[in-house]
This record gives structure tokens, C-alpha cells and sequence, in this order.
């Protein structure tokens, strides 16, 4: 049983990370280098992570400065943010790029809350399908007469525990951004 319990907790873990690096890659009102996790860019015939072929910096609360390694590659990383829809104004000083982010307007925000919402409801079901295939396996060990009906309910309540833990961590972060986004 404890095998089970620790590949659920295990798995409702992944299930947080993945959605704290999704909330990451929201546009706040304030610079985030997370933001451009997903802008890939054409680099010698490859799709590289904009990460990868540039540093990113910000440098203050509403800019981030992109420095290629190499300069050849500006052209295609401008290409590639202004692709991306971020809606972001990007300047290019010659030798790096300045990716300003504008304020956030009271619609967008809110827009960016229903998102929020949505995505923190998404990330519970996944824990609760976790919760439904961990309760499924201890019931297989009760048919299999591994472990007693007594010892499957306590299982179930130990399950049931960690996923309310996890759901809770889940509404605690959603919150968190949910304030820094109506912060202005």
C-alpha cells in the first residue's frame, strides 16, 4: 500500500509543478523571463528554445533585456516574439532585444483570472483521476486477498487525504496568482 500512496503523491506533485510552470507562462502586469518558456526560434535548421540561443534578464519591473550569443540570431528571436502574440512591444537596440510588457487593462486581467480558474480546475481533475487509479489499485490488492477490507478503507482515507492536500495546494496557488494579477 505504501508503494501506492507514494506513486499518488508522486504523480499529484507532477500534476502542481505543471501547473505552476503553466501559471508562469501567464502575462502578468510585471516582466517574467517564464513568459517566454514557449517561443521556440529557428537557429542553424533547428527549433531552439528562445533560452538557448539567447540570455534573458529583466531589468526592470516591465522589461526584459534578450542578449543572443550569437548576433546573427536577433533578426529571428524578434521574428519569433512578435509570432508569438504575447502582446509585448519589442525594440531592437542592434546587439539585444528590449521586450517591454504594458499595462495589463481591468478586462485583460480579469480575462487572465478566468484562466486562472480554469487551469487550476483542469489540474484538480487530473488529481482526482490520480485519486480514482490509486483507489483503483488498492481495491485490486483486497480482490487479490493481499490486504484486508479493513486495511483498503484505511488506504482509501489515506488516498483521499493526499489528493485534499494536493487540491488544496492547487486553490492556494490559483489564489496567489489570481491576486498578483488584480494587483496593479
Amino acid at each position: 500500500m505504501n508503494q501506492i500512496f507514494a506513486e499518488c503523491e508522486g504523480k499529484m506533485k507532477k500534476s502542481a509543478e505543471h501547473f505552476i510552470k503553466e501559471l508562469g507562462a501567464l502575462r502578468t502586469g510585471r516582466a517574467s523571463t517564464s513568459v517566454l518558456d514557449g517561443i521556440r526560434v529557428p537557429y542553424y535548421g533547428n527549433e531552439m528554445p528562445i533560452n538557448q540561443v539567447a540570455s534573458l534578464a529583466v531589468i526592470e519591473a516591465k522589461t526584459i533585456d534578450i542578449k543572443p550569443w550569437d548576433k546573427g540570431a536577433l533578426a529571428e528571436i524578434e521574428k519569433a516574439i512578435i509570432a508569438s502574440n504575447l502582446g509585448v512591444s519589442v525594440t531592437n537596440t542592434g546587439d539585444s532585444l528590449k521586450v517591454r510588457f504594458p499595462e495589463l487593462t481591468e478586462e485583460t486581467r480579469k480575462d487572465m483570472v478566468k484562466k486562472v480558474k480554469k487551469m487550476a480546475e483542469e489540474t484538480k481533475v487530473d488529481i482526482r483521476n490520480i485519486r480514482r487509479d490509486a483507489n483503483e489499485k488498492a481495491k485490486e490488492k483486497e480482490k487479490k486477498k493481499e490486504v484486508s477490507e479493513d486495511d483498503l478503507k484505511n488506504a482509501e482515507g489515506k488516498i483521499q487525504k493526499i489528493t485534499d492536500k494536493a487540491i488544496a495546494d492547487i486553490d492556494h496557488i490559483a489564489k496567489q496568482k489570481e491576486e498578483e494579477l488584480m494587483k496593479i
